[in-house]
């Protein structure tokens, strides 16, 4: 009995002694790591630019949702301005990818393959889809010229658009 109280001594200033060291290390640990974070840079602030300009070339509201679909593999992305004289027209055609149009100015009347006719005034922009299927032709019926600013998303090397026939609309012919 008398080795286990002694024991018991020594184990207790033994538990005391792991606590104190315990939290020296704690402190330390603590200390170490604001001092870590005192040496670390602030994080950069942004700054303003400077030597940039920009022009805004156009602006236009889609009707509704704008879904652009990219061509597999490597695109062509090529921004045109297109004018269209009054009385004027783009002909029958269909393109292999992608157009996103802006109206600068004028209205530019479009005839889809199904026969269908979309009126775009200046303002206002719109998703030409690829394929076959989207042959269509762009018409300026008014007297002042139709201004378009068309981004293409084409095949890596594909022509800007391809000639199709007409619809068989009876008057977009």
């Amino acid at each position: 009995m008398g080795f286990d109280g002694v024991s018991g001594a020594e184990s207790g200033s033994a538990v005391r002694g792991a606590r104190r060291r315990g939290a020296l290390r704690k402190a330390l640990l603590v200390g170490v790591c604001v001092a870590a974070l005192g040496l670390v840079p602030a994080a950069a602030v942004a700054t303003p630019g400077s030597g940039v300009s920009g022009t805004v070339v156009a602006e236009g509201t889609s009707a509704g949702k704008l879904k652009v679909k990219t061509p597999k593999g490597r695109t062509d992305v090529t921004f045109r301005e297109i004018t269209v004289a009054p009385g004027g027209s783009t002909g029958w055609h269909t393109h292999s990818g992608q157009l996103i149009a802006v109206v600068k100015s004028g209205t530019l009347t479009r005839t889809l393959d199904d026969c269908t006719v979309e009126v775009t005034p200046a303002g206002t922009s719109f998703i030409e889809p690829s394929g076959a299927g989207h042959r269509h032709i762009g018409r300026n019926l008014g007297t002042e010229p139709v201004v378009l600013w068309v981004t293409y998303l084409l095949p890596e090397g594909s022509a800007l658009s391809d000639d199709a026939d007409a619809a068989d609309c009876p008057a977009a012919r």
